[in-house]
């Protein structure tokens, strides 16, 4: 089977790019993929239009002209969609995703997978993991996260790992933010063991991706 993984920054695309071989397998063994990273979310295009600029790489906008492209496309066995929630209705976001799938004829094979409410709340789910990259993060902190909760997770992992916390991430200025999330997928997500994820929005990601192979 080959998919195309699509996934809205490039931060969380190469933490799924690590994860995928714990996943389903390496690239080729048997399944073949490619990671496919954009510039952000965005909004669903009014009308579900599939006209877009495909010039600017922002996943939403560009998800009704991928979709039906996808779908024309021979070779392409599935479509993993990854997407932060934030601070969405999850059920209403999903109910939007799957309504732009239904616009495409054909449709591809697309598996829609949400991050609660963001990508971080993953590397919180793995807490040997990411001990193991940050071994002086503030354990107390951590211990008063509830998982998967709406509660602006990407600042509360920066303030347990991150020397000054969110307000030295966001102060230090682009592109420094989008780089530490590259060192946490890489420093974190070398660590991360799929089984072992307490966040069910994980759980979701693996088991779908799993039931998408057999």
């Amino acid at each position: 089977m080959h998919i195309e993984v699509l996934v809205e920054d490039s931060s969380g695309a190469r933490l799924i790019e690590t994860l995928l071989p714990q996943l389903i397998g390496g690239n080729g063994n048997p399944h073949t993929w490619r990671v496919h990273p954009y510039r952000g979310i965005g909004h669903l295009p009014a009308g579900l239009s599939p006209k877009a600029d495909p010039a600017k790489r922002v996943l939403l906008d560009q998800l009704p002209r991928l979709l039906r492209g996808y779908g024309k496309t021979p070779g392409i066995d599935a479509v993993v969609v990854i997407a932060d929630s934030d601070r969405r209705d999850c059920k209403v976001f999903l109910g939007e995703l799957q309504a732009t799938l239904r616009e495409c004829d054909p449709a591809p094979n697309t598996l829609f997978r949400l991050a609660i409410e963001e990508i971080e709340a993953w590397y919180l789910g793995d807490r040997s993991a990411l001990l193991g990259a940050y071994p002086k993060a503030k354990v107390q902190l951590l211990k008063r996260y509830q998982q998967d909760s709406v509660c602006g997770t990407w600042e509360l992992l920066a303030e347990a790992i991150y020397p000054g916390g969110s307000q030295a991430v966001r102060a230090a200025g682009w592109p420094r933010p989008g780089n530490i999330k590259h060192e946490w997928a890489e420093k974190i997500g070398l660590r991360m063991k799929v089984e072992h994820n307490e966040s069910l929005s994980f759980c979701k990601l693996r088991d779908g991706l799993r039931r998408l192979v057999a």
